[in-house]
């Protein structure tokens, strides 16, 4: 069939779009993998485990459907009362979905938190598939009983071998997405790769070059929020965020010798917000020192979390 032909025959097709919550443990690599099927990044990635905490959604076209993408944080065992929230906001994205995609990192396989999350998901009742990631680093005696062992726990529709970060299997699980989501009208504008405000994205983006920058020094109790957001006349935008932290020493770690640490962070965040927002973009940071933030319902509603009592 020629690309003409092609175009042709999707156009006639009826529109499908349905919401596809990925789930798995942390660091299964569910954030690198929505960015790779949306074609561009919206899910903050981070070698620190439990980084994506909302649920953000990547928007995709495939054909004549669209895929929304619900990226849940990882499943763990919850200690604090932010985990707890993280927690039950991925299981509540599961719920929500009209498919479930659960990953899996091969090199991994079954053991803790993988396990744990194939029993949860017996007990819920939407389609669901399998996606083995990181295939590239297991043999594939291997691959094959690791996906054997889990559709014995689970019954899946089907069983996909992926690699999200060079993307091979990438077009077979969206081939399949798009075939499988209902038939409707679309949900969002095409041009649309994410519902996530743009305010929360910078905030996002900021959090993750904190982390890249600090991740041994400073701990989970940071946060970031966009307080001031203008459009200025000559095409920029000017964006003053707040990265907030529990104690003063911790203030200390985020703003570094001579802020040399805020620095970085700021030019880093900077350069990635300008170049999804195609626009010039002036981004100043201040830390402050918020005791016990984590504890806050405010602030947990800002991060589309529930709060747990």
């Amino acid at each position: 069939m020629t690309d003409m032909e092609h175009d042709t025959a999707a156009a006639g097709a009826p529109t499908r779009s349905g919401f596809v919550a990925l789930i798995g443990a942390t660091n299964a690599g569910k954030s690198t993998l929505v960015n790779r099927l949306v074609g561009a990044k919206v899910s903050i990635v981070s070698h620190k485990v439990q980084t994506t905490r909302a649920i953000v959604r990547g928007i995709a076209i495939h054909d004549n459907a669209q895929i929304v993408f619900m990226d849940t944080p990882g499943i763990f065992k919850p200690r604090r009362r932010l985990d707890r929230a993280m927690v039950t906001t991925a299981w509540g994205g599961a719920k929500d979905a009209d498919l479930i995609m659960l990953l899996i990192d091969s090199e991994r396989g079954l053991k803790g938190d993988a396990e744990a999350i194939l029993e949860g998901l017996k007990e819920v009742p939407q389609p669901k598939i399998l996606a083995l990631n990181k295939i590239d680093q297991v043999r594939p005696e291997d691959l094959l009983k690791l996906a054997a062992a889990a559709n014995e726990m689970v019954k899946f529709e089907r069983t996909f071998m992926i690699s999200a970060l060079s993307g091979s299997g990438c077009d077979d699980v969206m081939d399949y997405l798009a075939s499988a989501l209902p038939e409707g009208p679309w949900y969002y504008p095409e041009d649309q790769i994410s519902d996530l405000p743009m305010r929360q994205l910078a905030a996002e983006i900021t959090r993750e070059k904190l982390f890249l920058r600090l991740h041994q020094e400073l701990p989970y109790a940071s946060h970031v929020e966009t307080e001031k957001w203008e459009e200025r006349k000559d095409g920029s935008v000017r964006i003053e965020q707040v990265i907030y932290v529990e104690r003063d020493s911790q203030k200390k770690i985020a703003l570094g010798k001579g802020g040399e640490a805020i620095k970085a962070i700021s030019t880093a965040a900077r350069k990635e917000i300008s170049e999804i927002l195609e626009q010039p973009v002036h981004l100043f940071l201040f830390v402050k020192v918020r005791e016990n933030w984590g504890d806050d319902p405010e602030r947990f509603r800002e991060m589309g979390l529930e709060f747990p009592r």
